[in-house]
């Protein structure tokens, strides 16, 4: 079986930070991880693509971790790539966001995506 693909948009090297608890989370999951952040450079062992554009398709998932100013400058890049599922991680969330996905023809999860997969961002330590 193959496994599923993410891309964390807005990861982070930062281990205090949830974009990057969700990194090590869907990796302990088994899912195909794939940070996106325009820095470039590498987290938790994988190299970080620049833009969700880079990844390749199918995704099964993007799960978004930016303030709702930054994710509305990608919110094209994220519907170009087709996504099965697009989360919209809380603090990630606002109206206008949620309205231009819908507009773009994304259908925006407003929650943690961590939680959905059944892990808690707890079990990831900031250390």
């Amino acid at each position: 079986m193959t496994p599923q693909t993410v891309a964390v948009v807005g990861a982070s090297a930062d281990r205090a930070k949830y974009s990057n608890k969700a990194v090590r989370a869907y990796l302990a999951r088994g899912w195909t991880v794939y940070p996106v952040n325009p820095k470039g450079g590498v987290i938790e062992g994988l190299p970080v693509l620049r833009s969700v554009r880079e990844a390749p398709t199918p995704l099964h998932r993007v799960t978004l971790y930016l303030p709702p100013a930054l994710g509305m400058q990608v919110l094209a890049d994220i519907a170009a790539a087709k996504p099965d599922e697009f989360f919209v991680n809380p603090g990630a969330e606002s109206d206008a966001l949620v309205a231009e996905a819908h507009r773009l023809g994304l259908d925006p999860i407003l929650a943690c995506s961590i939680i959905e997969i059944g892990a808690s961002p707890a079990a990831f330590p900031d250390a």
